[in-house]
């Protein structure tokens, strides 16, 4: 972390892939292009007429590139060759724009089905903000959503909320991990956060969250219907997978269960921050 960040002048930046592509991710989806595409195409050099390919390639030229057909290379070694190049030339948008267009194709001498999975693999690993899903590419999360984790991590330290600060840290650095990515504990981190600025506005240290959510009426103006929100979402973490206990069976929380209770739990601190503050300049 740079030092503007660790004291508080700079927001943290958040890891997930919306706006960008780095070189690991371009790589990983490139691999399982050529796993799958490109490299049975340099393999098995051959005229494209006979080759399995032809009609694929032919819909890459016609509908996506939108180029003359006629001036198709002959042989599918340079096609592999051709693709690699542009590839590489693409910028994130148009890198996605191919990997979208080509898992929609049915015609094709590879299964979509498993094409898409194995990119699905790669863009979870790599921390991309989008996943193949029913065969579409779509947004997991988006702009705003990383905002408000930023603004969170950086205005908790700014106001004094250290130990919100941490926690959100340690569950951002959990779900960040592409070697060994904790989503159990970064979910218990996000909510602890919550936890954490809650007893700070209360004063009351030795209580749970689904007591000083209570509380929170008596120090700043917050509707009932969204405390009761957040006391059911703690009741989540406190029992299903058993975030905050011992699980004896397998954990079937994932990625998306980790960014959805970073960014809902860096919301609702953003919301209190600014409703604590207000309330500190009466």
């Amino acid at each position: 972390m740079k030092f503007s960040e660790r004291i508080g002048k700079r927001h943290e930046k958040v890891d997930v892939q919306l706006d960008s592509m780095d070189d690991e991710l371009k790589n990983g989806l490139w691999n399982i292009t050529t796993l799958y595409i490109t490299g049975p195409m340099k393999e098995n050099s051959q005229v494209i007429s006979d080759s399995d390919f032809k009609e694929f390639i032919e819909t890459i030229w016609l509908s996506f590139f939108k180029e003359p057909i006629d001036q198709i290379p002959h042989f599918t070694d340079s096609i592999y060759t051709e693709l690699r190049k542009r590839f590489f030339n693409w910028d994130y948008l148009q890198t996605y724009d191919f990997i979208d267009f080509i898992s929609s194709l049915k015609r094709v001498p590879f299964d979509p089905s498993e094409l898409t999975d194995a990119f699905n693999l790669i863009l979870k690993n790599e921390l991309s903000g989008y996943r193949f899903i029913q065969g579409y590419l779509v947004p997991i999360t988006n702009d705003f959503e990383v905002n408000e984790v930023e603004k969170a991590i950086g205005d908790s330290l700014e106001n004094n909320f250290r130990g919100v600060n941490i926690h959100l840290k340690e569950a951002l650095n959990k779900l960040s991990d592409k070697q060994n990515p904790d989503y159990r504990n970064s979910i218990k981190e996000s909510i602890s956060a919550v936890e954490s600025i809650c007893i700070q506005i209360t004063n009351d240290p030795n209580a749970d969250l689904s007591i000083v959510l209570k509380k929170l009426s008596s120090k700043i103006p917050i509707h009932g219907a969204l405390q009761q929100g957040f006391k059911n979402l703690y009741g989540y973490t406190s029992n299903g997978d058993g975030i905050r206990h011992a699980i004896m069976e397998e954990s079937i929380l994932d990625q998306e269960d980790a960014i959805y209770m970073l960014v809902t739990c860096s919301s609702f601190v953003n919301y209190l921050i600014s409703k604590w503050n207000k309330v500190e300049m009466q």
